[in-house]
């Protein structure tokens, strides 16, 4: 513990939250944990939490066809606007605007390549209003969701989700332990989220036998990771790791600062057990 908020307070000019929470011994490591930021795409974890809880309710089904298209409506005076396709880390479906897409291949884009207006789709669906009272439900604290991506008439008034490394941890434990709807529907959001395919933080400098699930966010100076940890041969832990100040255009240091973390929390949990 010592030794991470050693190295996390070495990073001048920048905020780092740490919060760990292991299923295993019960262990809870948190630094800064409750700070609270723009969560940037890890937003997207509580819209899939919805969607499949809509699935298993019977409200839809993840065979349904979505419509593709690019045009929402700003919560502050409901004028339209589009997604950027360049500020999308995900492109395909901007080639096919006007055609369809089920509700699971959406939610899985959303999760794995963070999809930006695949959430925003799914959003329309399920509502931002049902997301964010799904939250408060799970008794989730200090994370709101109250718009969907690139609203920037609501970001420029301070209209923002929000998030903490803690709350972040406390979805994932929930998650991890079978209590977001059913241990079915868990263990499949589990699954979309091994599906990841930025793994520049949290699972970077793991061992490859460890198997982690989870969703990344990153926005102007904002860089996020969380999720499930999977060592073998004992229980998973939960791990958030939020920064701010990191310059947008060094990515690579932010990556840098969570996997080191990371790794120190790993060999915290399981390398050094008496």
């Amino acid at each position: 513990m010592n030794q991470i908020e050693k190295f996390t307070t070495g990073f001048e000019g920048k905020t780092i939250s740490v919060a760990v929470q292991d299923l295993e011994t019960s262990k809870e490591i948190f630094i800064n944990a409750d700070v609270s930021m723009h969560p940037a795409s890890t937003m997207k974890v509580p819209v899939m939490m919805e969607v499949l809880r809509q699935a298993e309710a019977g409200l839809l089904s993840l065979d349904e066809p979505l419509k593709i298209f690019n045009s929402f409506k700003s919560i502050v005076d409901g004028s339209e606007f589009s997604l950027e396709e360049a500020d999308d880390s995900d492109k395909t479906l901007y080639a096919r605007i006007g055609e369809s897409e089920t509700i699971r291949e959406l939610n899985r884009l959303m999760i794995i390549r963070s999809s930006n207006l695949a959430t925003n789709l799914l959003m329309e669906r399920v509502t931002c209003a049902r997301v964010d009272a799904f939250i408060k439900e799970l008794g989730i604290d200090n994370m709101t969701v109250i718009r969907g991506l690139e609203d920037k008439k609501a970001y420029r008034l301070g209209m923002n989700n929000a998030a903490s490394a803690r709350s972040s941890t406390q979805m994932m434990t929930l998650i991890a332990e079978g209590r977001v709807v059913s241990r079915k529907v868990c263990d499949a959001m589990i699954e979309v989220m091994f599906g990841q395919e930025f793994n520049e933080s949290i699972p970077a400098l793991l061992p490859t036998d460890v198997k982690v699930a989870h969703k990344t966010g990153w926005t102007g100076d904002f860089f996020h990771d969380t999720g499930i940890v999977f060592p073998s041969n004992r229980k998973p832990y939960a791990i958030s790791l939020f920064t701010h100040g990191f310059p947008e255009d060094n990515e690579n240091q932010a990556h840098g600062c969570m996997a080191e973390v990371s790794r120190m929390i790993y060999q915290e949990l399981i390398d050094d057990r008496p």
